[in-house]
């Protein structure tokens, strides 16, 4: 079994399972962020780790970036490729550079998905002196009400998966992976301390906007339709009990540091 994410490679590999559904129900990253990571750089040239359907690749690409990402599901890059971003297939750790560097290195919902030794070591080496890493994520937490019906949708179809017992909050989760994201970016010895950024926003959603995120999310993208559609069942009750829609509160943390 597993015992880090970046070991769990079926799951960081199922996001493929409906690329459409991915790109259209996951949220972009906030125009603060791109725009701090863009000023912070010293140049446009941006590799993204982990860049999915390119949704923040297009975002830095808007923003004036030319950019390139690495993703190991060749169905995401394809999507990412008819969206207009240049994408290679392939794992970060096992990328070939072929020689090429950058002036920054993103990955936006994705780097706990990278070995947390070689990540920050192979970033290093592909940054151009005072290039920037830039590792984001969204955090956030629905209802109590709506998380509850979750968590029990799992503990019916997947009493033994870790999210059936979860008791942390969202916050807690992040807090501990994003420490983890910067002792690993301290421990390469290769950049300047690194920093801490959060960005707050909110976003109204619908039942039907909520569910059809849901299966985007790593616990649910392999489940089987009628195990999945079960979880929905529950969680969409929920929603109806709350009128139908409700407001989830977004934080969106990054973790940056510069090339020593």
């Amino acid at each position: 079994m597993p015992t880090q994410p970046h070991e769990a490679r079926r799951v960081a590999e199922s996001f493929g399972v409906d690329a459409d559904r991915y790109d259209r129900a996951r949220p972009s990253y906030p125009r603060e962020l791109v725009d701090r990571i863009v000023a912070a750089s010293p140049g446009l040239d941006v590799l993204d780790v982990g860049c999915g359907t390119g949704i923040e690749a297009r975002q830095f690409r808007d923003a004036g970036c030319r950019v390139l990402g690495v993703d190991p599901d060749a169905r995401m890059a394809d999507f990412a490729r008819a969206g207009g971003i240049d994408v290679e297939v392939a794992t970060f750790e096992d990328w070939d550079t072929g020689g090429r560097t950058f002036d920054a290195v993103v990955a936006g919902q994705a780097w706990h998905w990278v070995d947390p030794v070689v990540g920050p070591a192979k970033a290093a080496g592909v940054l151009r002196p005072g290039g920037l890493l830039a590792l984001f994520a969204h955090v956030f937490q629905p209802p109590a009400a709506v998380a509850d019906a979750l968590a029990e949708g799992y503990r019916r179809v997947l009493p033994d998966s870790p999210f059936a017992g979860e008791s942390r909050s969202a916050a807690e989760i992040y807090d501990v992976m994003f420490t983890r994201f910067g002792d690993g970016i301290r421990e390469s010895g290769r950049f300047d301390e690194p920093e801490r950024w959060r960005f707050t926003w909110e976003r109204s959603y619908t039942r039907d906007e909520w569910l059809d995120f849901l299966p985007t999310t790593g616990g649910l993208t392999g489940l089987a339709p009628d195990a999945l559609a079960d979880v929905l069942a529950g969680v969409g009750a929920a929603i109806d009990a709350l009128g139908g829609r409700f407001v989830l509160p977004y934080t969106t943390l990054a973790v940056v540091a510069k090339k020593s």
